[in-house]
């Protein structure tokens, strides 16, 4: 791994950060012993295995909570199963989730400097009218820097942490030995698939180039589009990606205390962006959450990061779209038999057809009605309903699969809900979304 500058701080060792990540095995052993001896006197298995799976549960997101890196990026990847998990189980994987997306502290002046010279060349400060030394934001594996470029575009300069790449593949090397243990947090799902599925994507996190090539990709799609800004990318390398700044009042500012109008037209148009960007872009930007996203004063929605994005060079999948099919009909068989069909339930797993679209209801209750308005009491209710124990539709959240190739794509839909219930925008959803899927449209009687 690439040493570290001395005067930035460094969370954990290596050989620290193994020993964490070694002591989620070790714990689930220890318990698994324990609930042997527990049925030997006359405990269930189901209560038994129970209290396995909570407890392992909370210490795989304590011990994901603890490293920053890979690990930590992993961690809010796994985020989009929370609301398959029962409250049990979400509470202390919520709470770990709160402290994964705390910002890291920014590094100093004179090893940013190094980075850019490095990247960019010893003249570097020549491709700039002028640089900020502060960041203006920083999370797990950069920053960003204000400065204005060399033909007098205020840019965003986007500086990956020295060492953070080598840290990032170290940690997932270690995370991906342990694919059958995330199995008892969620016994429905093949994980070994998953967890590759998630290392590969994760991985182009840290690539610039790579990122720079998709933010390029989505800025000639959208280009004097009038509802969606897309920054354009400038220079680029491995480490470092200098992108046109957007002025915009950030989206928390907007959950916090916008007009309604302010959220109604942020919902609609990231709604309008994620249903065409993988036919216009053949790209899904994967990492929606408010930090990435700018209300403009002309009403464009602007969007930042593009880190994380689903490659889709035919548009969404036709599975996603007749899944959105079947439950907007309500025809529980066919919307099975295609769960069955694409690997949404494996093969020796039965489940009861109605309880399946039951679970679904989140999903496709938004597009049932002219307008749906989104809120977090909404959300509550839903989360509540399928994470209550008591409830069977509960159950159907450990014994479905989620394919390799939706994970990015479920992330985006968990996440963009999120955000509509927070901006608690109300709009027509359900024609936004038959402009571009008219082959969903639901069978009138």
């Amino acid at each position: 791994m690439a040493k570290k500058p001395a005067d930035v701080k460094i969370p954990s060792t290596t050989s620290a950060r193994s020993a964490r990540m070694v002591s989620i095995p070790v714990g689930i052993a220890g318990r698994g012993v324990l609930g042997i001896g527990k049925q030997l006197v006359g405990q269930s298995s189901s209560v038994v295995l129970a209290d396995i799976q909570e407890k392992t549960a909370e210490q795989l997101f304590k011990v994901l909570g603890e490293l920053k890196g890979g690990a930590m990026k992993f961690g809010q990847a796994l985020s989009v199963f929370e609301a398959a998990l029962p409250e049990e189980f979400a509470k202390p994987y919520r709470e770990t989730l709160t402290k994964l997306q705390e910002s890291a502290p920014p590094l100093p002046a004179k090893v940013v400097h190094k980075v850019l010279a490095k990247e960019l060349g010893e003249d570097w400060r020549d491709l700039f009218i002028s640089f900020e030394d502060e960041a203006t934001a920083s999370a797990s594996i950069g920053q960003v820097h204000r400065a204005v470029w060399s033909d007098g575009t205020n840019v965003a300069v986007k500086i990956q942490y020295p060492g953070a790449a080598e840290a990032l593949v170290s940690d997932l090397n270690q995370i991906q030995r342990f694919s059958k243990i995330f199995g008892l947090v969620l016994p429905g799902i093949d994980m070994k698939p998953l967890m590759e599925e998630l290392r590969a994507r994760i991985i182009e996190e840290v690539d610039y180039l790579y990122e720079a090539e998709a933010q390029r990709a989505c800025y000639a799609a959208y280009e004097n589009d009038p509802d969606i800004a897309i920054p354009l990318v400038l220079h680029a390398t491995a480490k470092v990606l200098v992108s046109q700044w957007i002025d915009g009042k950030p989206l928390a500012q907007i959950i916090k205390s916008g007009t309604q109008a302010e959220r109604d037209a942020a919902g609609i148009r990231i709604a309008r962006f994620h249903f065409t960007c993988p036919d216009r872009a053949g790209l899904l930007h994967a990492d929606p959450h408010p930090g990435n996203f700018r209300l403009l004063e002309d009403g464009r929605i602007g969007v930042l990061d593009f880190g994380a994005c689903n490659r889709l060079p035919n548009g969404f999948p036709e599975p996603f779209k007749n899944l959105l099919k079947h439950a907007l009909d309500d025809n529980a068989q066919a919307l099975y038999d295609g769960f069955k069909k694409d690997g949404f339930i494996l093969p020796e797993v039965n489940v009861d057809p109605e309880l399946v679209l039951e679970f679904l209801v989140p999903l496709v209750e938004p597009l049932r009605t002219p307008t749906f308005k989104y809120s977090r009491e909404w959300l509550r209710d839903q989360s509540a309903r399928v994470g209550d124990p008591r409830n069977p539709t509960a159950k159907i959240g450990f014994q479905l699969n989620l394919p390799a190739e939706y994970v990015l794509i479920h992330r985006v839909t968990m996440g963009t809900t999120g955000i509509f219930c927070q901006l608690e925008a109300e709009g027509p959803f359900r024609d936004e979304a038959l402009v571009w899927f008219p082959e969903i449209s639901p069978v009138t009687n």
